[in-house]
């Protein structure tokens, strides 16, 4: 386990390992005074009532490295143990700290450091040692110190165990942050795409009527109003656009949406443009009915072409052909002559070409646009028709 795992303990915490460990050194110092007393007639002496506590007092203090000198600490609190029966807490206290390192190496050192210290303790107090053989001596030692590397190795594996379940709950956290932030922006995307498939297309016949007021001056009283009548509708219409996307945005979970457009719409798209003044025409050799998804790219792509011509195009004939069938695709051109009015141009947000390829790609298909020689423009896109 590395040392960086381990958990940075605060005051108390510290307060509380180190009184731990004093009060488990306590009755082995009471019990070596009572052996003392029992057979020392002038009592258990200076050592024991000054000298065992001033050394554990001192592994206590220095107990408080062993985060930063963990090997150190622990082999010399382990070897200060022989002269101070008081500092055993301190002693098994260091054993466990440096077990929950789980290094078998740095732990064989700590613990035959202290299995060996325990036979020289017999020397600092004048009393008759426990005989027997070697191995019978050494058991008991060993086995303190097993108890106390068993019980800092499970220490250790749990502030590992602890440590992973932490860091899973916080990457499971930074990946759910960004699956939301990753939806909002698709979500703004979608939104954006389907304001600007909505509005563009009537806001640039709106333009191109109101251009041609302003630049006309031989038209009849019947052409204005006609002119004005079709700015009229399409504001309308544009509005009533406007509200269902916004209806979408703050209806229910459980409102239904408004229909989307369909390929079976797009007769009513052309009669549209004709009737704002564009010269469209509409060719179309489809056998069979597409899928509503791939009705819709359709229609997108076919406003998408009109809404172009109307804005860099005024008073261009737009050629629209579609043709294709079911098991093969479906094929969508339209094609603008050059402009032939100097009306102003209305403000391009640069978009709708951007919006109508994301829409293509997610279909499948594949698109093309690009300038023809006789300075028209040409939009071209193939829709997979399963």
């Amino acid at each position: 386990m590395n040392a960086e795992v381990a958990p940075r303990l605060g005051g108390w915490q510290q307060t509380g390992r180190l009184a731990a460990a004093a009060a488990a050194g306590v009755p082995f110092w009471f019990s070596t005074g009572v052996v003392l007393s029992r057979e020392q007639p002038a009592g258990p002496g200076v050592w024991w009532e000054i000298g065992d506590p001033l050394v554990a007092l001192g592994c206590l203090t220095v107990l408080l490295l062993r985060r930063r000198f963990p090997l150190a600490v622990a082999v010399t609190v382990a070897s200060a143990a022989t002269v101070s029966s008081l500092a055993t807490g301190a002693a098994l206290l260091a054993l466990g700290s440096i077990s929950t390192r789980r290094r078998p190496v740095e732990i064989g050192i700590v613990v035959l450091t202290y299995v060996l210290s325990t036979q020289f303790a017999v020397g600092v107090y004048p009393v008759e040692g426990p005989t027997g053989p070697l191995w019978l001596l050494l058991a008991l030692p060993t086995l303190t110190a097993g108890i106390a590397v068993a019980v800092g190795a499970a220490v250790g594996a749990r502030r590992v165990e602890v440590r992973s379940l932490r860091e899973r709950a916080e990457s499971a956290e930074r990946e759910q942050l960004a699956r939301a932030a990753q939806a909002r922006a698709l979500e703004r995307n979608r939104i954006a795409r389907e304001m600007h498939d909505v509005l563009a297309h009537r806001i640039s016949l709106v333009a191109m009527q109101a251009g041609v007021l302003d630049h006309r001056g031989d038209l009849t009283v019947e052409q204005n109003r006609t002119l004005i009548r079709g700015i009229a509708d399409s504001s309308h219409q544009a509005l009533e656009e406007l509200r269902d996307v916004l209806g979408v945005l703050r209806a229910d979970p459980g409102r239904p949406e408004p229909p989307q457009p369909s390929f079976a719409h797009i007769p009513e798209l052309v009669t549209d443009a004709r009737a704002s003044g564009m010269d469209v025409t509409l060719g179309t050799t489809v056998t069979g009915r597409p899928s509503d998804a791939v009705g819709r790219t359709c229609y997108r792509i076919v406003q998408e072409g009109l809404t172009n011509a109307a804005k860099h195009a005024p008073g261009a004939a737009v050629d629209i052909t579609v043709e294709g069938e079911a098991g093969g695709e479906l094929r969508v051109v339209v094609r603008n002559s050059p402009a032939t009015a100097g009306t102003a141009r209305p403000p391009s947000s640069g978009f709708g070409l951007l919006g109508v390829a994301e829409r293509i790609a997610l279909a499948g298909g594949e698109l093309d646009h690009h300038p023809t020689p006789d300075d028209g423009y040409v939009l071209t896109a193939c829709l997979p028709w399963p």
